[in-house]
């Protein structure tokens, strides 16, 4: 059911705060570490200390004033993250109070909030078997409300998924190279070629939001199984074959999609919708912080 305009405000107001105190606290530091800018820019001259590194001296200036002075930089940030979240039918599916689709939202704010605060710009693409909407990136904190308001309130043309279109729009329109959180579960096949073509032009981050029921069912005699993204219904007995057979097609997807995952050689976040995802943030970003500090 679609939120009214005061509800939408009220939940966006929410996690923006939610997000803003997980971004002060905990994540703006590691988020700056980890995604480095292009580079360093002159910034200013200031007088020589001892221990200032000597190859930073500007001679002219040294010689102008008689004293020796050395060149100060900044980091060049300028740099663009694209949300790109996966709103196709299973992403309503939750069992444990949030939905994959609400997950996703928070953490999307999360990562939005992190790349603001460094002053980078913030896109956002929707995806269902096609991209139903594209915001461009821009900067700012009413941007960044805006891309959260877009996530919230939107609602799908299509129950269906095709992230393969989602990154070959990225792939046409993004010519500058950015930071892409690629957010979904993953529950579709079409993906891995574009994500490849993707990597290569950008710095990839799969996002996996999954539910606990996905993977295994409680033995509670027959129930009735929806398809959110066919509709289509189907009657199994959780205590009995049925059940088994469930756990055992869910494990070989699984391992088929981390398999998939690991062959685009990038580093993953890992979020469940029964666990706190700032934990898989952090995680993500001390393993990534790892890996760069061993080249």
């Amino acid at each position: 059911m679609a939120l009214t305009t005061a509800e939408l405000f009220k939940k966006a107001r929410k996690i923006e705060i939610a997000a803003r105190r997980l971004v002060d606290e905990q994540l703006s530091g590691q988020y700056h570490s980890v995604f480095k800018g292009r580079g360093l820019i002159f910034s200013d001259v200031r007088q020589y200390y001892p221990g200032d590194d000597v190859r930073t001296i500007d001679w002219n200036i040294t010689a102008r004033m008689n004293t020796p002075h050395v060149k100060q930089f900044v980091e060049e940030r300028d740099r663009t993250v694209n949300l790109m979240v996966d709103m196709s039918a299973s992403g309503f599916f939750g069992s444990r109070g949030l939905s994959k689709r609400e997950v996703a939202a928070e953490l999307a704010a999360v990562v939005a909030f992190s790349a603001i605060k460094n002053n980078d710009r913030v896109g956002l693409f929707i995806v269902t078997d096609r991209v139903e909407r594209f915001v461009p990136p821009k900067k700012g904190r009413r941007h960044v409300l805006r891309v959260i308001g877009e996530i919230l309130a939107f609602e799908p043309q299509s129950r269906a998924t095709d992230l393969g279109a989602g990154l070959d729009l990225l792939n046409k329109v993004m010519r500058r190279r950015s930071i892409v959180f690629l957010v979904s579960d993953f529950l579709s096949d079409n993906w891995e070629n574009a994500a490849r073509i993707a990597r290569v032009r950008h710095e990839l981050v799969p996002v996996v939001v999954g539910d606990p029921l996905e993977s295994a069912l409680p033995k509670i005699g027959i129930v009735m199984l929806e398809d959110l993204e066919t509709g289509q219904l189907v009657e199994i007995d959780t205590s009995g074959y049925a059940g088994r057979d469930f756990s055992r097609r869910a494990a070989v997807a699984k391992a088929q999609r981390e398999a998939a995952l690991r062959r685009l050689n990038v580093d993953i976040v890992e979020v469940k919708t029964n666990e706190p995802y700032v934990d898989a943030l952090i995680a993500f970003f001390k393993a990534r912080a790892k890996r760069m500090a061993h080249g």
